[in-house]
């Protein structure tokens, strides 16, 4: 379990985050289109997530929709603890109609992301479909996390970026699940 508050002038956000969950998502961002995938990675993942963002959306949503990427990460860095025991390395395919989405993690303390992910769109409703790339490195860089996020085909914009969040909650829960004793590395250290 992990609670994270960010306060910065342009945004106000509140996260609990609980990796051990059964997929319930409360609260919300203000953005409806971040707000379904926040509860599809959630339900995906099994994780329990509350979320109450304010933003400066008058601008656009590209603040608030990084800051609750950096408080997810360090949501996912706090509830991991000290690793010992998690299977560290986690990977999901997922279609959705005509699109087929793939996510790689390794939560290796070293931060990194490559997102391959082209969408014809730049909307899905009011959402800027570039912030999900921001979205994901603020995750990556806050979460001491290596992602790899690839749409493998796809048309919709819609479908496109529903594959993505949904793979990443997969690939998450199988690298946070606990699978055995110590810490999952050669060098003892995370």
């Amino acid at each position: 379990m992990a609670k994270i508050e960010r306060s910065t002038t342009e945004t106000r956000v509140l996260m609990e985050l609980n990796l051990d969950g059964s997929g319930k998502f409360r609260g919300g961002t203000g953005i409806p289109f971040m707000d379904h995938m926040l509860q599809l990675f959630t339900y995906h993942g099994a994780f329990n997530l509350f979320v109450d963002a304010q933003g400066d959306l008058e601008v656009d949503s590209h603040h608030t929709v990084e800051d609750v990427g950096i408080c997810l990460g360090k949501c996912i860095d706090e509830a991991l603890g000290t690793r010992e025991g998690i299977n560290r390395y986690g990977a999901a395919w997922i279609p959705m109609d005509e699109a087929l989405a793939m996510a790689v993690l390794d939560i290796s303390g070293r931060p990194f992301l490559s997102y391959d992910v082209p969408v014809t769109n730049e909307k899905v409703g009011t959402f800027d479909v570039e912030l999900a790339e921001e979205f994901f490195r603020a995750v990556s860089i806050h979460g001491g996390l290596t992602l790899h996020i690839r749409l493998l085909q796809g048309k919709n914009s819609h479908h496109i970026i529903e594959a993505v969040f949904k793979a990443f909650g997969r690939a998450l829960k199988e690298a946070a699940a606990l699978t055995g004793t110590g810490i999952p590395s050669t060098k003892g250290l995370i």
